[in-house]
């Protein structure tokens, strides 16, 4: 029996303000109609769970990214991580007890693995009260006063500009444990 491979989309940029507006509906029917299972969004900002089998051994982020753009008329970036790759992103978590509010603590994850190289330097750089960890797929920002008034934050997004998608860690820990439900479906 050949098993199936659990992944989770993350789109980058949509249900921002008023631009690039999806229904999540919408999103489920997309990445259903590529030939994916068990699809389930998290939240209205872009997250998709979802089953591909085994067989499917390509990356789906760039036939995600191509459906959206024909079917849904908009263009945004997709990053793709299997369940493994976010379990790990979740284990590899640095900050234990400091950071205390799962709002306050964002998980860049970046759309390609090379773009922690350019994060480097800023790791190197004194951001107190803020912090900063580079991991192998992911950088970890707690930002304690906000993401608003984060200089760390601000810095991260113009130098990897759409090379990484942002989520808070309440949001990661949620899709975790989505990843981690029984697949149902055939």
């Amino acid at each position: 029996m050949t098993a199936n491979r659990r992944h989770v989309a993350l789109i980058r940029g949509i249900n921002v303000g008023k631009a690039k507006r999806v229904a999540m509906s919408d999103l489920r029917a997309l990445v259903a109609g590529l030939g994916y299972r068990n699809v389930r969004t998290l939240l209205n900002s872009g997250n998709v769970v979802f089953t591909a089998p085994a067989s499917d051994r390509k990356d789906p982020a760039p036939r995600i990214e191509k459906a959206i753009t024909a079917r849904l008329g908009i263009s945004a970036r997709v990053t793709v991580l299997t369940a493994a790759e976010l379990a790990d992103v979740v284990a590899r978590h640095p900050f234990g007890r400091i950071a205390d509010d799962p709002s306050r603590l964002l998980v860049a994850v970046l759309i390609d693995p090379e773009h922690r190289k350019r994060l480097l330097p800023l790791a190197r750089q004194e951001w107190a009260p803020e912090l900063l960890s580079v991991g192998a797929r992911a950088a970890y920002l707690w930002c304690p006063r906000s993401m608003l008034e984060s200089r760390l934050f601000v810095a991260v997004s113009r130098l990897l500009g759409d090379g990484a998608t942002t989520r808070n860690w309440a949001t990661m820990t949620k899709l975790h444990a989505l990843l981690e439900t029984p697949d149902t479906g055939p």
